[in-house]
């Protein structure tokens, strides 16, 4: 394509009808907000001439307001005090300032600005406060910047990328640029986390035109737009032509009774639900007729063609809804509110789920039912410690080889998954390291108390509260100190050498057992503890081998 322009524009321009421009579109960005909360522009106007306040006057502080509403014509809640936009101080905070000497005189004319700035305003700028916070006399003191220097990371949304980010490196560089500061980018990393999306759940509306001998009779106009049709029946009856198929046409029909004449009318219509109404795909049905006015007289034809009407009782009938991942919105009626996660699995299922939703970077589809699988294992981590009948089932005993070995396999998992940033893979690998643990039954204090302290970031609720009862919170000073207050575990490469092998055992070429080996061992001890074992014996019949084949670290091949 770009080939093929340029062949165009040469033509053109030869021919000499043509000249090659290029052209650039600029866009205002709106940056005031007719809101309360925000920072007041220091403008001062006088029959349409804006007069910043003086250096001296600032910072203009936002008013106090004991309530705030919309102003008039459109304009901010500040519009509405009077003591604010039209103060009589105003003629003489004009007069003193260099541009309004000779501007008004007048003080009926002059009217402070309404508006305030947006929130990325002060919050694209506010990271070098922090470096400086006490600071009277200016924002940042440059000693105070070159020192903590640009932010290490920003982690972020896409939809930050125009309010925020695009500011921070505006504000950065305007400040680099007269001096204030020494570095003209404001973060050294950025990572943008993708969006949680939501899983959305539709039903069907059929559009019918229902007639009986009396085409103004009451119940046709209340059935007409009130029959919804299960997703399975939508997928086996529609075809992408909209044609339907004529057993829709007869349920409903029989439904009614006799006298009552069917036909479509349009399409059937795709209505988005509650997903809080919906169990995995399947429509709580009278929560739906419930849930708005103009539903409380639907009628369902449900997956197994029954139907489900408000005067129908004790119908089992299943109404499967349709599912579609959309952008998680109030309008699509797909989203889930974290409290009311939290209040029934806890913040810490709530967080790590988030987490192992996919990678960080990613865009991913919410899924509560999927809650469950972290909710279990935190469950199961909690029974490495009590029991539900015996209580404290956590030891002191000294840890075994095997057991360390599992600690510190996850410790270095751990390390690496959180310094890329691949939070998913950690939770993985926690359940990973709680369900080997829990297979060789260890409790023990040792391996337990750092799995918390690696856990605490992660799952900093259960991971305080497990802590506490180890009894771990009592350093030996005496000092009460909690999981965050602990130092991190330290990686042990040693203790993940491998001595040993599981070694896949052939007679002549078909695997027949398995045979643990050590690594270091020759030639001839292998020959030698192969022909021991009962499974090789007895294979060979009491018959010499002709040769024994051993590669180290794959496999060992008996020739008879």
């Amino acid at each position: 394509m770009m080939d093929a322009s340029e062949v165009v524009l040469q033509k053109l321009e030869s021919a000499g009808i043509g000249k090659r421009k290029v052209n650039y579109k600029m866009r205002d960005a709106g940056f005031s907000r007719q809101r309360y909360w925000g920072e007041p522009f220091p403008i001062i106007w006088s029959d349409g001439i804006a007069i910043p306040l003086d250096a001296a006057e600032l910072p203009l502080e936002l008013p106090h307001v004991d309530q705030y509403g919309p102003g008039p014509e459109g304009q901010g809640p500040l519009a509405n005090l009077k003591e604010w936009t039209s103060s009589p101080s105003l003629l003489h905070t004009v007069e003193k300032g260099d541009y309004g000497k000779n501007v008004a005189k007048n003080e009926a004319k002059l009217v402070r600005e309404t508006s305030t700035m947006p929130g990325y305003a002060g919050s694209s700028w506010y990271f070098l406060r922090y470096m400086d916070p006490n600071n009277k006399e200016t924002f940042c003191d440059r000693k105070a910047s070159d020192y903590w220097n640009q932010v290490d990371l920003y982690i972020g949304g896409t939809e930050h990328a125009v309010g925020h980010l695009l500011y921070s490196r505006l504000w950065t560089k305007v400040l680099y640029d007269l001096g204030y500061i020494g570095f003209d980018e404001p973060f050294k990393k950025l990572v943008n986390q993708g969006m949680i999306q939501g899983s959305s759940r539709f039903v069907y509306r059929l559009n019918l035109a229902i007639e009986d001998s009396s085409s103004n009779n009451p119940i046709a106009r209340r059935y007409s737009n009130h029959f919804f049709l299960s997703k399975g029946l939508y997928e086996k009856y529609f075809d992408e032509d909209h044609i339907v198929s004529e057993n829709i046409l007869t349920a409903i029909s029989k439904f009614l009774g006799i006298g009552w004449s069917v036909r479509f009318i349009g399409v059937p219509q795709e209505i988005h639900v509650d997903v809080n109404i919906v169990d995995g795909v399947e429509l709580d049905i009278n929560s739906f007729r419930l849930w708005k006015p103009e539903y409380k007289d639907a009628i369902f034809i449900c997956e197994d063609s029954s139907i489900s009407s408000p005067e129908s009782k004790g119908n089992n009938g299943k109404y499967i809804c349709g599912v579609e991942t959309e952008k998680m919105s109030k309008r699509y009626f797909n989203t889930v509110d974290p409290v009311d996660l939290c209040n029934k699995y806890g913040a810490d299922t709530f967080r790590m789920y988030e987490m192992f939703l996919g990678p960080v970077e990613q865009s991913k589809p919410w899924d509560t039912k999927g809650i469950e699988g972290v909710h279990r294992f935190l469950r199961k981590l909690w029974r490495l410690f009590f029991d539900e009948l015996k209580g404290k089932v956590w030891t002191t005993e000294k840890a075994t080889d095997a057991e360390l070995k599992i600690l510190h396999r996850t410790i270095k998992k751990i390390e690496e998954d959180t310094e890329r940033f691949s939070f998913n893979t950690a939770v993985s690998t926690f359940m990973i390291c709680v369900n080997e643990l829990a297979d060789i039954k260890c409790h023990k204090k040792e391996i337990l108390e750092p799995l918390l302290i690696l856990l605490a970031p992660y799952a900093p609720h259960i991971a305080q509260e497990l802590y506490h009862q180890l009894g771990s919170e009592v350093s030996p000073a005496g000092r009460l100190e909690g999981v965050f207050d602990a130092t991190y575990p330290t990686f042990n490469p040693a203790l993940l050498v491998e001595s040993s092998k599981e070694y896949p055992v052939s007679i002549n070429g078909k695997v027949r057992t398995n045979i643990n080996l050590a690594l270091d061992l020759q030639q001839a001890d292998v020959e030698k503890l192969v022909l021991q074992n009962d499974v090789v014996q007895k294979w060979l019949e009491g018959k010499d081998p002709k040769k024994i084949i051993y590669i180290k670290n794959k496999m060992v091949n008996v020739v008879i």
